[in-house]
């Protein structure tokens, strides 16, 4: 047994200074990062798989985590929000337009109504804001019931798989192709309004991705089948809207879904982008037909509608 002589100055029993904090100089620590090892207060450690890391380095592994995405490259998000938003956001208008009118079952009578409601003389005139904003209104509750019931069915379906970017992108350009189309193949004194070619579309999107995950597309078909076929029979209702929705939402989804992984949101974003100028460039053309026929719209004698008038 051998005795060690202590330093001059120091009391028997003291320790070695402990090494301070690498984020807080003034706190002296014994803990250190099982990470990176740097002297780390308790403040600055977080709690791992294996020991305690420096906020630092969880923050690094933040960033160097691959984040899960959906098979189109969207954000995975368990809750559908823009679903939920679209409806109430056609519940607002069909409120606003109801109050107007003073009638529920009336509403179309309603200043809201005849400005936003697809009239193809109007936007032939420049008010080109009516091939999208008609896909809000709705013609009395049954109407905004339905659609509303199908939005909610396929929107909680398609908004997880798709991502909220993308799943807005699908509704919004449906919405205006189902439009676009009824504009430009349909009758000059239509009155088009209604979220039934954004539904459509929305269909069309179901059926892509279940032929992209290889799963029987059966059941949506019979749907999308016996919705056209009350297009066809039901009087009243837009067959070239649901048609053109139902085309451009399967259009945009497939060039969602099998783009190619290598720069994936570029080509997605460039399907987004043909699509939209594709729409778009047909508009002019149906323009000049019916400004080349003289068409118009007139303030009736009521006050509240519009009328076609032929100059």
């Amino acid at each position: 047994m051998t005795n060690s002589p202590v330093p001059p100055g120091e009391p028997v029993g003291a320790r070695p200074e402990l090494p301070a904090c690498a984020r807080h100089p003034d706190r002296p620590t014994g803990l250190r990062c099982t990470r990176c090892e740097r002297p780390a207060c308790p403040d600055c450690l977080r709690e791992a798989s294996v020991g305690y890391q420096c906020v630092d380095c969880v923050r690094e592994g933040q960033r160097t985590v691959r984040r899960p995405t959906t098979v189109a490259g969207g954000r995975v998000t368990g809750t559908p929000l823009v679903t939920p938003v679209l409806m109430a956001l056609n519940v607002i208008v069909f409120v606003i337009t109801a109050a107007q009118a003073g009638s529920v079952g009336d509403n179309q009578d309603s200043s809201l109504f005849n400005t936003w409601t697809l009239l193809p003389p109007a936007v032939a005139n420049g008010e080109f804001w009516r091939l999208l904003t008609s896909g809000f209104l709705h013609f009395g509750p049954a109407h905004l019931v339905l659609n509303m019931l199908a939005l909610w069915m396929l929107g909680r379906e398609l908004e997880p798989v798709l991502g909220r970017v993308r799943f807005s992108a699908v509704y919004l350009l449906s919405l205006l192709g189902g439009g676009v189309t009824a504009y430009v193949f349909g009758a000059a004194f239509s009155n088009v309004a209604g979220a039934s070619g954004a539904i459509f579309g929305l269909m069309g999107a179901m059926l892509v991705v279940l032929l992209r995950r290889r799963s029987s597309p059966g059941p949506v078909m019979t749907i999308i089948a016996l919705n056209v076929f009350i297009s066809i029979t039901v009087p009243g209702i837009s067959l070239l809207g649901h048609l053109g929705g139902l085309v451009v939402g399967a259009l945009v989804t497939a060039g969602l879904l099998y783009a190619p992984r290598e720069r994936r949101n570029a080509w997605q974003a460039g399907a987004v982008v043909a699509l939209l100028l594709v729409l778009l460039s047909l508009v002019p053309v149906r323009n000049a037909q019916l400004l080349d026929a003289g068409l118009h719209v007139v303030p009736c004698r009521d006050g509240v509608h519009v009328c076609i008038g032929v100059r």
